[in-house]
């Protein structure tokens, strides 16, 4: 399984590497806890089970010169369910609405929705700040990250491709 997100301009990923060490500071869940070296801040666009060389040819067209693509990261979003992800969402500009739209149509049949996260009008981009959140987590999580500012403004630089299996990173558009 491939994963294609979004990485962003330095400043922006300081900024939400602040926001989880400050929970990690709080000892709360947080991403900070995620040491390995594909964890970074971003927004997957896309999964796909394989990127054979005509579809990265693809997904890269598809990109195009869409980046450096500016983004907004606003309020907090919580993703209910047994185990809650607190996210700040990254409001959803009609470009990046179209660079997502081309690069799930760029993928093809190489295209995984499982959940039908990924399809028009059915995703929604957000930078993950806490998973997993035990039953007494959720809120003092929420006090935590709801202390920084509503909106971060900043640019996504970077297409990068992130396979599951191998565990192992790949530029595939960066920013001209």
């Amino acid at each position: 399984m491939h994963s294609l997100e979004l990485l962003l301009d330095d400043a922006t990923d300081a900024a939400v590497r602040a926001h989880w060490r400050r929970l990690l500071d709080a000892d709360l869940p947080s991403q900070a806890r995620h040491t390995g070296a594909s964890n970074r801040p971003h927004v997957t666009l896309a999964l796909a089970d394989d990127l054979p060389v005509d579809v990265v040819a693809a997904v890269r067209r598809a990109v195009g010169a869409s980046l450096p693509l500016d983004l907004r990261l606003g309020g907090l979003l919580v993703f209910a369910g047994r185990r809650p992800v607190v996210s700040r969402l990254v409001v959803a500009s009609t470009a990046l609405l179209d660079l997502q739209a081309a690069v799930v149509a760029a993928l093809g049949d190489e295209a995984v929705d499982p959940h039908g996260q990924f399809a028009a009008g059915a995703w929604t981009p957000h930078v993950t700040l806490a998973r997993r959140l035990g039953p007494d987590d959720l809120g003092a999580v929420l006090e935590v990250a709801g202390e920084e500012p509503v909106d971060l403004v900043g640019r996504a630089v970077e297409l990068r491709q992130w396979d599951m299996t191998a565990k192992v990173t790949g530029t595939l558009v960066a920013a001209q």
